[in-house]
């Protein structure tokens, strides 16, 4: 869990990894082979631990065989202690640190342009909102072939080197080649760079039946304002009852989870509360500020719903205040502490667990004997994802929610109404499509193709319900496919078909209108979506099952 940044030494957690150090170094190699004795002042008994590791790396620095470079050296032991430690303990150098934080700072400066590579050419997807290039008219469709006269089109380009070239300090320009469909020459633009929001939300929708649903991506320091902005749209449209998808949902900072809670449970009801060896227990309860205290709400998690994600999944399902509808989630209740070390690299140390209001917490296990990095492949072994029989619960860590419910400890959060993954969306043609490019290839040819035509509908909704995938478009779809090495599988059953044929619609109507088409089709038939709705409408108190 990555919690904002306390005030604290930057040098604790350097002295405490570099002191650890010692042992890798001291009894390894270090006897004179040829004197046959250790240096004298290896055998000084009243050195203090970072005394010894100093002496150590010095040491190495004179008189090792070959040339070291001391600060790497230093990066990747520091590095491999965190992780001796616990899964979520890690070292960030400071050229991952600029990258990590900013889709949790929520911007950082560019042209502010939503990109893919088609067939090594750098394609606009979107030009943000309120961004640098949509004011200069910079639109969907248009590709970026050159900036400040490097070429950018034709040349095994790769996402970091648009990144690299198109983003830079605010207020710098970038002169842009852009050719557009319909003109003959390319041409050049000069924007300068501004700061370019990343949102924590996906989208959010409307439904006539009353229900709104908000994609939660990320809690990042936007994410409680954001939400706000986005429920009060959607109780202006006419929203009844809501539900927040937090599927795949990794988290981020403690705060914002604590802030989403306290929309939905009433002043005084405890949200999350932390303890840990050397940190006293700090409990977070609900104030009396929530605007959603009364909506109907459902939570969606799966497997990759993690750390502030099951904060907030916790506080509402142990407060019966919501709905949790899926599967079960990641399992990562351990909080880190954030320390700028003096050369810009970072240390995430951690320095308590988070606890649910009921008492549980739901890190799952790790260590000696334990895979943990492979926890997924292990839940698909056992049958866990379509099985709700196979999933081994821990009894042993009960608890209960405020209505007197049963919840387990020790493995995250299990949802109140599991709901199997769809084993059609793992055929292995389906995969073959999606992971070679030649879906996504398709969807933007087409989009670019028929971009006059579909702009014309006027809106996602208009297009979903006057485009159809036909028959030619999908032998077209299986020519490519071929070409590229893939061989369809027989005829199947009509839902495959429809499956195909709905992920082929989904993309292209996000080259068009962007997200919100995209969505709209995916949760026509998504089955987790749908059970929440359907019981949601069903019953529409504000607790959760009695």
């Amino acid at each position: 869990m990555k919690g904002e940044p306390r005030t604290i030494s930057p040098y604790v957690p350097l002295l405490i990894s570099l002191a650890l150090v010692a042992g890798l170094f001291i009894g390894h190699g270090a006897t004179d082979p040829v004197q046959g004795r250790l240096p004298t002042f290896l055998l000084s008994r009243s050195a203090s631990a970072d005394q010894k590791i100093d002496q150590v790396l010095d040491l190495i620095d004179r008189q090792y065989v070959d040339t070291v470079r001391k600060e790497a050296l230093v990066d990747e032991v520091i590095e491999d202690i965190l992780q001796r430690l616990d899964p979520h303990s890690y070292y960030i150098t400071a050229d991952e640190m600029r990258a990590a934080q900013e889709p949790l700072t929520g911007s950082f400066d560019g042209i502010g342009v939503e990109f893919a590579i088609q067939r090594d050419t750098v394609v606009v997807v979107a030009a943000l909102e309120g961004g640098p290039s949509e004011a200069l008219g910079i639109r969907a469709g248009d590709r970026i072939v050159s900036a400040d006269d490097r070429n950018m089109a034709g040349v095994g380009i790769s996402n970091k080197d648009v990144m690299d070239r198109l983003r830079g300090p605010s207020g710098s320009t970038v002169t842009v080649g852009i050719q557009r469909r319909g003109r003959k020459a390319p041409f050049d633009v000069e924007i300068t760079r501004g700061k370019i929001p990343i949102n924590s939300i996906a989208v959010a929708l409307e439904y006539p039946d009353g229900t709104g649903y908000i994609k939660l991506v990320r809690f990042a320091q936007t994410t409680h304002e954001e939400f706000i902005k986005a429920a009060k749209d959607l109780l202006d449209q006419g929203m009844k009852r809501l539900v927040l998808d937090l599927r795949g949902n990794g988290g981020g900072y403690l705060n914002a989870a604590i802030d989403m809670a306290d929309e939905f449970l009433p002043a005084g009801r405890m949200i999350v509360y932390t303890e840990g060896r050397a940190q006293p227990r700090q409990e977070f309860r609900a104030t009396d500020r929530g605007s959603l205290q009364d909506m109907p709400l459902g939570i969606l998690i799966d497997e990759g719903s993690a750390s502030a994600s099951e904060i907030l999944s916790g506080a509402i399902q142990d407060n019966d205040r919501g709905l949790i509808i899926g599967r079960r989630s990641f399992g990562k209740g351990l909080v880190q502490e954030q320390v700028d070390l003096p050369d810009h690299s970072a240390v995430r140390l951690t320095t308590a667990r988070y606890y649910t209001p009921s008492g549980r917490s739901i890190q799952r296990p790790y260590g000696e004997g334990i895979d943990y990095a492979d926890d997924l492949e292990h839940r698909l072994e056992h049958g866990e994802l379509v099985n709700k029989d196979s999933i081994v619960l821990d009894t042993s860590h009960v608890y209960h929610t405020l209505k007197g419910r049963k919840v387990y400890g020790g493995g995250g959060i299990m949802p109140d109404l599991f709901v199997p993954a769809d084993t059609s969306e793992s055929s292995s043609y389906l995969t073959a499509l999606f992971f070679s490019g030649v879906l996504n290839d398709l969807a933007f040819d087409v989009a670019d193709e028929r971009r006059p035509e579909f702009e014309n509908l006027g809106s996602a909704r208009n297009f979903i319900e006057e485009f159809q995938v036909d028959h030619d478009l999908l032998d077209r779809l299986a020519g490519a496919a071929r070409q590229a090495g893939i061989s369809p599988p027989p005829p199947g059953p009509m839902r495959y078909d429809t499956l195909i044929s709905e992920r082929l619609k989904a993309l292209i109507v996000r080259n068009i209108f962007g997200a919100e088409g995209y969505y709209r089709i995916l949760l026509e038939r998504d089955p987790i979506f749908r059970k929440a709705k359907e019981v949601l409408i069903s019953d529409s108190r504000p607790g959760g099952p009695d």
